[in-house]
């Protein structure tokens, strides 16, 4: 009987499902942002001058916000393996990575999956990991130690309020990407 009762209660939790979409996705963004231009399932945005641009692929289930950081190809050794250990440890949920001669911060998800929670701390996470490059590389205040470390934890500066809210295809300045 108690496994029964468990059942019912439990059932509308196993079929509940988040359901996000690019509706959701552009209110989001709009929220957040300074300015945004684009549409339906691509975005181009800045949240201060830091410049972010969402895509979803609604028909397999996935999405990507990406920032550029640096021309790759300026990057020496050092700063390419600091990105390629904080993806391990203080990155978290976004990574770096290099396309098209381009070092970005990326966090890809699948999409329907995501709650607003989740893009709202996605967006901060790809902001603060744009903006601690090349120094604490964090993209929130938590870190994992590597071997024979201790956890640490960074003092996380919240992600900036937009100065004002723009509607979509508003003119903004562009950065080649």
């Amino acid at each position: 009987m108690k496994k029964i009762i468990f059942t019912l209660l439990m059932l509308p939790l196993l079929s509940f499902s988040q359901e996000m979409n690019n509706e959701k996705l552009q209110e989001i963004y709009t929220s957040v942002s300074d300015s945004i231009q684009g549409n339906k399932g691509a975005w181009q945005f800045f949240i201060e001058e830091v410049q972010l641009v969402s895509f979803t692929d609604t028909n397999h289930n996935r999405m990507r916000i990406i920032s550029p950081i640096a021309d790759s190809n300026s990057l020496d050794d050092e700063l390419i393996r600091a990105a390629l250990v904080a993806n391990f440890h203080t990155a978290l949920d976004v990574k770096y990575a290099v396309s098209d001669g381009i070092l970005w911060v990326v966090f890809i998800h699948p999409l329907k999956e995501l709650s607003e929670h989740q893009v709202r701390d996605a967006l901060s996470q790809v902001y603060h990991a744009n903006i601690n490059f090349g120094t604490s590389y964090a993209s929130t205040s938590l870190a994992f130690p590597g071997l024979g470390q201790e956890t640490r934890d960074t003092e996380e500066k919240p992600m900036p309020k937009p100065k004002t809210k723009t509607k979509t295809k508003t003119k903004t300045k562009k950065t080649k990407i």
